[in-house]
């Protein structure tokens, strides 16, 4: 994987350079088509060169039997050019000059104008240019001078062979620019590649769940090595979570396996006592034991639905049948079912209450089902002597208050009160049951849009507020 990488690496820089080169040809080949087609001044501006310009300057000469002269226009040329011109016959002796210095030679033998053609004889501005015309048998050789310091030219001799071993000296070099070029491009390509290497196996070890992987945050991948280690710690964190969830989830189980299983039994023995003909019950024993059967069934069957209203609560099946409702009649019937109840009557259960039409849009039956969990709650985790106060509130928010003052809650478990699965360390033998009230009395009111709160301290009692 890491040759992999650093060869594209590599091979993406060649072919960046390689395209490069490639479209720069190309567009150098459009603009000189270009030029040639249009006669757009790309690489050169529409102005002729000093060679045309001395090339076509004959045409200016005036040549009679008896002077030499420049056409009018000829001399408006030159004026134009900042240039001067020289006219020589066969003997290279001047017969016409315009504009020419006053330092200049009358006469001109061949090797003088050479001299003149190739290096700047006159100045160092000036730069003269060698043209000639035959007319009437008779042979003019004429220089012009053109003052620009922009203007250069250069003669370079050069022997074939020299050309030659230029050429495989620069191949060589070439070759050895090319080597520096892999070379530097392989150093840098595994700088930046080697960081890539270790992400990809902090990415597989995470997906090993290896969740240890730590690596130091530098360089040009700071941040994704940051992102990739606070990843690291999610993932850590919640493979610890799921743990713990699923300890929960099997001794949760376990319990509701046997509290399932204890009652199951008491209806099999009792059911086998009823059905054997060697016993002989009264029908007060039958009676006896057939209520004790159906409280067993009610109490399996109260776990299945606890079971039931969870699932479809979580998985956000259950649809609710709101309705106007007055909040305050509903707490009072709870209240006093509950102490209507043989087994809650002599419990200390008080409702405070500020006014008596309180009215809010919810599910009656699953409102009533939280508020039971949550005092039911209450109940069996305190005392028989412990003093619960349900009350309600209208303020910007509907707030439904039930207080104890029993043995209080351990914040460690407080945080996870409304954890499905979870039972405290107040649950004693005779709460028995899914497990799931609290969680079930959360449940429903995020339901219906609300929020319940909880607030307790060790000794001092239990606060829970609901907000509607």
């Amino acid at each position: 994987m890491k040759w992999k990488l650093t060869g594209r690496y590599l091979l993406s820089i060649v072919l960046v350079v390689v395209l490069v080169i490639i479209i720069n040809l190309i567009i150098a080949i459009g603009m000189f088509i270009a030029q040639i087609s249009f006669n757009v001044p790309i690489f050169k501006n529409h102005e002729i060169s000093p060679e045309q310009f001395t090339r076509k300057f004959h045409q200016e000469l005036v040549i009679n039997p008896y002077e030499v002269i420049i056409s009018e226009e000829g001399q408006k040329k030159l004026e134009e050019k900042n240039a001067w011109i020289q006219i020589l016959d066969e003997n290279g002796t001047e017969v016409y000059s315009y504009g020419a210095p006053a330092n200049r030679k009358q006469k001109y033998t061949p090797a003088d104008i050479i001299q003149m053609y190739k290096y700047k004889e006159v100045n160092a501005e000036t730069v003269v240019y060698v043209g000639e015309e035959e007319r009437n048998g008779r042979q003019y050789s004429y220089l012009i001078g053109i003052e620009n310091r922009n203007l250069d030219r250069q003669f370079i001799s050069y022997n074939n062979q020299d050309i030659l071993r230029l050429f495989k000296i620069g191949f060589v070099i070439f070759l050895i620019d090319i080597f520096i070029a892999l070379l530097i491009g392989y150093l840098f390509s595994k700088r930046l590649t080697q960081p890539l290497n270790t992400l990809i196996e902090g990415i597989k070890k995470l997906a090993n769940h290896d969740f240890d992987h730590h690596t130091e945050s530098r360089g040009l991948y700071k941040n994704v090595f940051y992102n990739l280690n606070y990843l690291s710690d999610q993932l850590k964190l919640s493979e610890s979570e799921r743990r713990k969830l699923d300890s929960m989830k099997e001794e949760w189980i376990s319990n509701i396996s046997h509290d399932i299983k204890t009652p199951l039994s008491s209806i099999q023995g009792y059911s086998e006592m009823i059905k054997d003909p060697d016993y002989n019950f009264s029908p007060e024993e039958i009676r006896e034991y057939a209520g004790i059967i159906e409280a067993k069934s009610l109490y399996i069957k109260e776990v299945m639905e606890d079971l039931n209203l969870s699932t479809r609560l979580k998985n956000k099946e259950l649809s609710l049948k709101k309705k106007e409702v007055n909040i305050v009649t509903l707490l009072r019937k709870i209240v006093i079912d509950l102490l209507n109840d043989p087994k809650y009557a002599d419990r200390d259960i008080q409702f405070h209450v500020k006014e008596e039409n309180i009215m809010a849009e919810v599910d009656e039956i699953l409102l009533r089902r939280a508020i039971n969990n949550l005092i039911y709650n209450a109940i069996v985790h305190n005392e028989n002597d412990v003093k619960i106060e349900v009350s309600i509130e209208r303020k910007e928010y509907t707030h439904i208050y039930i207080k104890d003052d029993g043995k209080g809650i351990q914040k460690k478990e407080l945080e996870r009160i409304f954890d499905r699965y979870y039972r405290g360390t107040n649950t004693g033998a005779t709460h028995k049951g899914s497990g799931l009230g609290m969680a079930i009395a959360h449940d429903i009111i995020k339901a219906h849009d609300g929020q319940i709160m909880i607030q307790s301290e060790i000794g001092c009692g239990t606060t829970i507020e609901i907000q509607l």
